[in-house]
Parts: C-alpha cells; structure tokens; sequence
C-alpha cells in the first residue's frame, strides 16, 4: 500500500474570508471516575513496512471491534492546528447563522427521513418542542451541491469544510473499511467498493457540526440527564472528534454507561449497524448516548464535529458469505440488530434496505424530554433490572439500553 497522504486543506487566509476567531477548547473535567478504557489504534501503521506490525494493527481492530464495537483512533492525517480550525469555522457557523436562514434552512426529519439543514435547539422534530439545547448543521449530498442550501455566513469556507470532510471520507474511512476487510479476510477494498456509498464528500451519509448548549434545569429533570437517547448508528462507521466536554457515553461490557475518555486530537471510532449485519456479528455496533457532563462542566458550551458514514442506500444488508473468517467461525448471533436482520432473513422476509432502516430511525425519533413515549410500557421496558428502550422498525426490533 502506498503511503498516505496528509490532509492539505485549502488557505484559511484566501480573499474574501472573514476573520474567525479561534476555537479555545474549555477545560476538561477533573473526574477520574467512570470513564471507558478504549484501545487506541495507530492509523500511520497501516504504512509500515513490516507485515508483523500491520499484522498486530489488524489484530488490535479485531479485538476491539469484536468485544467494544468502538476505538481511539490516532495518527490519521490530520494535525491538532489543522483540527482545531476545522471548530473554529464550526464555532463561527454557531455565532453567526442568521435566523432567516436558520428558519430557511430548517430540517424536516419526519417528511424527508434526514436531519438535512438546520436542526433548532427544541427537539429533533420539526415543530417547537421542549428545549434541549442541542443545535445542528447537517450536509448530505444535496446540501454539497447546491450553496442555497447552506447558511450565507458560511459559504466563504466552503472549500475548506468539503475538503474536510472529503478528507475523512477518502482517506481516514477508507483505511479503517480496509483494515475491517482484513479482519473479515476479504480483498482490501471489499467494503469500500461493494457496501460504502459514494458521489459526495459524505457519500450517502452527511457530516455534522453541532453544538450542545448547558441544558435548563427542567430539561435535565424530563430527561433524567439525557441529552440523546442510548442508540446504535445504523450506517457503517461513525468518525467523531474526541472533544474535552464529557457527554458521549458509551455501554460497557459491565452493562454500565461509561464517559468516552477525552484525548486531544484523536477520533472516537462507532461501528454502526452495516457492519455489524455484514461481518455476521462478528463486529459489534457501538452502543452510545449523550447524557450531561461531570458537575465542573455543567456551565460549559460542547462543539462537535462527525462525519456519518453510510452504505449502499438500495442494499439489503446480508453477511458477507465469501468472508472465510466467518466461513470458518460462522456468524455470532447473540447480539443487536444482526441477530434480527437474521430472523427476517431465516423466515424468508426481506429485512429492509439500507435507506429504509435509516430514514424510519430518523422519521420516528423521539426526543428524551417526551414523558409520555419515555416510559415503561411505552417506548420502555425493564429487563433483568435495567431499563431499555423497545422499538419496532420495518419488523426489526430494536433494544437498546435508556
């Protein structure tokens, strides 16, 4: 494999873009408590010139993703300087939406089946819900090929974003599809050729920046602390960049939540949905949610970026038989959304195609702060004790702990 190549972004200093302020990280929490221990994974040792380290790599992945469903990812490409301007034109996106864009723009998850546009900070509905603080940009595909899409204040640095994201899409996610190709045994570009979409910078997916304002008290006491449902996602891989506020939680092998450690730089790897129906099981969808931060960051602003990565939208996911990883082992099926895809596919139903297992999960979305829909016997069930969100979707069922 040739070696890779760094991120080169276009100048932030071409004419005609505004000043940005710089993104100031807050501090991180001085809580040492309950934090997840995640492997962390050297990417630049994909270029090594010697088999037993790529060798070690591809086994340190395997483990990771087999047992967590989640890892650290470091040495990607991308510098911290390179980084931080990425918040930066986040943060100024943040600071200086107008709000006739803000309405102009403004998402419609339940028609469209995408959180496309501007999500407002009162729910993931297009009405006005409860608060929550939580405001969003989205890019899919349309949003990169049309500026009238997009806020005005932003448009000067487009070049910048879409190379960002291009840059994720091309390089960082294609060498992870790569080293989960040699842990399935298949050819180097199984995935990225046959299950990864593409004809975008986010392929079928979208890119994300988001910012998580102090929750109101009234909200945090309707949520019970939840700022996002415990969740997988359902595409193949979820980039997203290791910030020092502490709200992704992620569930453990103890069956507890546990914060995601903060570590400059790095980006925290999910494995969604896809690959946990393509490799059999064998990879393990990361189960996350966002709950609020320790008590010394309560008072603190959270910036995030994400890059969404999706599959073939008319693909029906099945396991990828010519795998002999799991012509040798078979497929696991004790766990998640696999193990139900599997039943559909043994009682001779189509399980759905990938663009209907997003879009439904996005069009019925509820909110933490719904009462009604948050309780046992609703949306919720206790199961040996511990509470559980119960979903139904196109004849998949989904459990996932609260």
């Amino acid at each position: 494999m040739a070696p890779t190549a760094a991120f080169n972004p276009p100048s932030p200093n071409a004419p005609g873009k505004p000043e940005v302020a710089p993104w100031i990280p807050p501090p991180a929490t001085k809580e040492i408590d309950n934090f997840a221990v995640l492997t962390s994974i050297d990417l630049a040792q994909m270029d090594s010139e010697d088999p037993a380290v790529v060798e070690d790599l591809v086994n340190q992945v395997k483990r990771a993703i087999r047992e967590d469903g989640f890892l650290l990812l470091e040495n990607y490409g991308v510098s911290l300087e390179q980084l931080h301007r990425q918040f930066a034109l986040a943060q100024y996106l943040h600071t200086h939406m107008s709000d006739e864009d803000k309405e102009r723009l403004l998402f419609d998850p339940e028609k469209s089946g995408k959180w496309a546009g501007y999500k407002h900070p009162y729910g993931f509905k297009r009405f006005r819900g409860p608060p929550d603080g939580i405001e969003q940009f989205n890019w899919y595909k349309e949003q990169w090929e049309n500026p009238d899409l997009l806020p005005k204040c932003i448009l000067p640095f487009m070049d910048e974003i879409e190379a960002f994201s291009s840059y994720l899409q091309n390089s960082v996610n294609r060498r992870l599809l790569t080293l989960f190709s040699r842990v399935l045994e298949l050819p180097d570009d199984y995935l990225w050729e046959n299950v990864q979409s593409h004809g975008s910078p986010s392929g079928e997916g979208y890119f994300r920046h988001a910012i998580f304002r102090p929750a109101l008290k009234e909200t945090l006491e309707a949520s019970k602390g939840l700022r996002m449902h415990g969740h997988t996602d359902f595409g193949l891989t979820t980039l997203l960049f290791s910030v020092p506020i502490s709200c992704l939680q992620i569930w453990g092998r103890d069956e507890q939540w546990h914060y995601a450690p903060y570590k400059p730089g790095t980006l925290v790897i999910n494995i969604g949905d896809t690959l946990e129906i393509v490799s059999g099981g064998h990879f393990k969808a990361t189960r996350h949610r966002v709950y609020k931060p320790p008590v010394d960051q309560l008072t603190y602003e959270r910036l995030s970026i994400v890059q969404f990565s999706s599959s073939l939208g008319d693909l029906r996911m099945t396991p990828a038989h010519a795998s002999p990883l799991i012509q040798r082992e078979g497929c696991v099926e004790d766990q998640g959304v696999y193990r139900e895809y599997k039943k559909l596919m043994d009682a001779g139903v189509p399980v759905p195609t990938n663009r209907q297992w997003r879009e439904i999960q996005i069009a019925e979305a509820t909110d933490p702060t719904d009462t009604v829909r948050n309780s046992i016997g609703q949306d919720q069930v206790m199961v040996e004790g511990k509470l559980f969100q119960k979903r139904e979707y196109l004849g998949v069922k989904v459990l996932l702990p609260v």
